[in-house]
């Protein structure tokens, strides 16, 4: 199973929250965390990343707290996803800087790199405006 880690599916959850409040001024940590049901303290860190991006900015003082750096319709989930994750590939080798050694015999690889440009593809086309509102129901059928 290919998985996304728990600072992806936060950092998502937590800019979502920040995407519904666009327009309307900053949103501090402590209000993201109460209305995701998340640890104040995991995203103070993850803030801390969000804004070293460019995702965020940060706004002192009374009132204070975060707005996105661009409006939510042009914030694009690969964007997201690949500073908290990294590149969507589904193995190490298609990333990987030494290029592995069974590159040009391997019989999944091509495989492998249409799994990631699907899972790329998806996620370039949708951006934080298309994570509001009612969230399509699951057919369990598939």
């Amino acid at each position: 199973m290919m998985r996304v880690s728990k600072r992806t599916r936060y950092g998502l959850r937590a800019l979502a929250a920040l995407a519904e409040a666009h327009g309307g001024g900053p949103v501090s940590v402590r209000e993201i965390a109460e209305s995701q049901h998340l640890p104040v303290k995991y995203l103070e860190r993850l803030f801390v990343v969000l804004k070293a991006s460019g995702l965020v900015i940060a706004l002192r003082g009374a009132g204070g707290g975060y707005v996105l750096a661009q409006p939510p319709e042009q914030t694009r989930l690969l964007d997201v996803f690949e500073v908290l994750e990294g590149p969507p590939d589904p193995v190490e080798c298609l990333h990987d800087e030494v290029p592995c050694p069974q590159e040009d015999t391997c019989a999944t690889r091509h495989l492998w790199q249409q799994v990631s440009r699907a899972v790329s593809q998806v996620l370039a086309d949708h951006t934080l405006a298309d994570l509001g509102g009612e969230p399509p129901r699951c057919d369990p059928k598939g």
